[in-house]
C-alpha cells in the first residue's frame, strides 16, 4: 500500500471508529511499520489539518467531534490508476494539440506529476500518432465548450469547405463531438430551423449570446446524427451490403463502422458488412482505403457510384506525368 492509499484508508478507518482507533489495528490494516503509522497521523494532522486528538486512557487515535465541521481530506484525492489515467489523457491531448483541454489541465499536469514520483518518466512509453487532424484554433475551442457545457446560444462566423462560401450562424448548441481526430459542433442552426453539424475547425469569430441554449431531446439529436453513417448528419436513406476479401475479412470482422451494423462470414471466407447510411461519400471513401478487397453489392445506386469513383482515378493514371 502506497502513501496515497494509506492516507485515505487511516482517514476512512477514523471516521468510522469514533471511539477511536488503536496503533496496532493501524498498523494492521495499512500493512505499515509503527515508524510508518506515526508519520502518516502526523502527516493528517500537521499538513492536512485533520482534527486527531489521542485517548488519555485507551491511548487510540481518533477525530475529534465537531458537529459544526465534518472533517474530510482535502482536495481531489486519487488513486495511482487514477493519477496514470489522467497523465496519459494529458499526454495524448499535447500530441493531438487539443490546447484548450491541455492547458485545462496544465497546472494539474505537474502536481499529478508529484504524486507518482519518479514513475512518470514512464510516460514516454505512451505514444499518440495523429492522423487526418486539422489546426484547431484554441479560442474558438474554449468559446464553443464554454457555450456547450453552460447552455449558451452561440454565434460564429462559419466558412463551408465543400464550396468555400462563408455565412454567420446563431445556433443552440447542443453536443461537442470528436471524430476521427477533429472535433464538430452539433447545434440547431437559429437562422435556419435545423439541425446543422459545423466543423469546428472552420469556425472563426465565435462569440457567446446572451440567451440560454434550447435544448433538444436526445432521441431527436440521435435520429439527425447518429443513425447514418459517418459525420454527415441526416437520416438514414439506405443500407449498404459491403463483401470484403478473405483477406481483408481478418480486420473489418473485428472493426466498428456504425453502431447498427450487421456483419456475417460468408461460406467463402469473405466477410459481408451492412450498415445504414445517408450521404455517401464517406462511406465510399472508407470502402477505398480497401481497395480490391472491397466490393460493394448494394444497393445498386451506391454501386453505381463507386463504379464512377474507381473510373475517375483510374483516368488520372492513362495520362503521362507531366
Amino acid at each position: 500500500m502506497d502513501r496515497h492509499e494509506r492516507i485515505v484508508h487511516l482517514h476512512r478507518l477514523l471516521k468510522i471508529n469514533r471511539t477511536g482507533l488503536s496503533l496496532e489495528r493501524a498498523i494492521e490494516e495499512t500493512g505499515s511499520s509503527r515508524a510508518t503509522v506515526y508519520r502518516d497521523i502526523a502527516f493528517l494532522r500537521e499538513s492536512l489539518g485533520a482534527p486527531i486528538t489521542i485517548d488519555e486512557k485507551t491511548h487510540h487515535f481518533r477525530y475529534s467531534h465537531d458537529e459544526d465541521r465534518v472533517f474530510e481530506l482535502p482536495g481531489l484525492w486519487l488513486s495511482p490508476d487514477e493519477i496514470y489515467a489522467l497523465l496519459v489523457a494529458r499526454e495524448a491531448l499535447t500530441a493531438r494539440h487539443e490546447g484548450a483541454l491541455a492547458e485545462a489541465l496544465g497546472d494539474f499536469g505537474p502536481r499529478l506529476r508529484v504524486l507518482v514520483g519518479e514513475r512518470v518518466d514512464q510516460l514516454a512509453r505512451i505514444r499518440v500518432l495523429r492522423q487526418g487532424s486539422r489546426a484547431l484554433d484554441h479560442a474558438v475551442f474554449h468559446v464553443v465548450t464554454t457555450a456547450v457545457l453552460e447552455r449558451r446560444q452561440l454565434g460564429f462566423s462559419y466558412r463551408a469547405r465543400s464550396t468555400g462560401e462563408g455565412s454567420v450562424r446563431n445556433t443552440s448548441p447542443q453536443r461537442l463531438t470528436h471524430y476521427r481526430d477533429n472535433w464538430y459542433l452539433d447545434a440547431f442552426d437559429l437562422d435556419k430551423r435545423a439541425l446543422r453539424s459545423f466543423a469546428l475547425d472552420r469556425i472563426s469569430a465565435a462569440r457567446m449570446l446572451p440567451k440560454p441554449a434550447n435544448d433538444w431531446p436526445e432521441a431527436e439529436l440521435d435520429a439527425h446524427f447518429a443513425d447514418s453513417y459517418g459525420i454527415f448528419s441526416g437520416p438514414a436513406r439506405a443500407w449498404a451490403t459491403i463483401r470484403f476479401s478473405a483477406h481483408a475479412a481478418r480486420w473489418v470482422a473485428d472493426e466498428r463502422w456504425h453502431s447498427q451494423q450487421k456483419g456475417r462470414l460468408l461460406a467463402d471466407g469473405r466477410y459481408e458488412l451492412q450498415l445504414p447510411f445517408g450521404n455517401a461519400r464517406e462511406l465510399l471513401m472508407d470502402v477505398l482505403r480497401y481497395g480490391p478487397d472491397a466490393e460493394v453489392v448494394a444497393p445498386v445506386s451506391l454501386r453505381e457510384e463507386m463504379k464512377q469513383l474507381l473510373t475517375l482515378a483510374l483516368t488520372g493514371y492513362t495520362r503521362p506525368v507531366a
